[in-house]
């Protein structure tokens, strides 16, 4: 069964975002052993600059390769990413597993992105359209479309 890992930056506050990630988690069961391992985001100083930004963002970069497993295929999410539609997706796990990867990582940088280390060392950037999302809510949105790429190369419908 394919392991799949979520990797992201500070903790869940809503409850209704964590009621629906809990929700997709329970619905993958079946399908995928899913994990999360939750970082702590880095606090913002009040204006900060650039400097300060890429800092933070470095920081941040080392927790998650501090815990990223080896032997993995990591898809770490960012705007200058691939953008695919679900099937294309499914499809890319599918290709994935074929080619022996058991193992899937997926990381969501904090509020302020992801390290130019975490770019570089991702084997796929993978972008969910320009617009800007909360990083907490792309854990729910993220998930959501790793359960219906499964969906998918099941050939079973999904229509929520």
């Amino acid at each position: 069964m394919l392991k799949i890992t979520i990797i992201a930056i500070g903790k869940i506050k809503e409850a209704y975002l964590q009621a629906g990630i809990d929700e997709y988690a329970k619905r993958m069961q079946q399908m995928a052993r899913l994990s999360f391992i939750e970082l702590p985001d880095q606090r913002l100083p009040l204006n900060p600059s650039e400097a300060e930004l890429k800092q933070l963002r470095d920081l941040e970069g080392q927790r998650i390769l501090a815990v990223l497993p080896q032997d993995v295929y990591h898809i770490a999410l960012d705007m200058r990413g691939r953008q695919l539609t679900s099937e294309q997706l499914s499809a890319q796990i599918d290709q994935l597993a074929l080619n022996g990867y058991s193992n899937i990582v997926f990381s969501i940088g904090g509020s302020i992105g992801l390290s130019d280390q975490i770019r570089k060392q991702a084997d796929m950037l993978l972008s969910f359209g320009s617009l800007t999302y909360p990083h907490q809510l792309m854990r729910l949105i993220l998930i959501e479309q790793i359960y219906r790429a499964f969906k998918i190369s099941r050939h079973e419908p999904y229509h929520h």
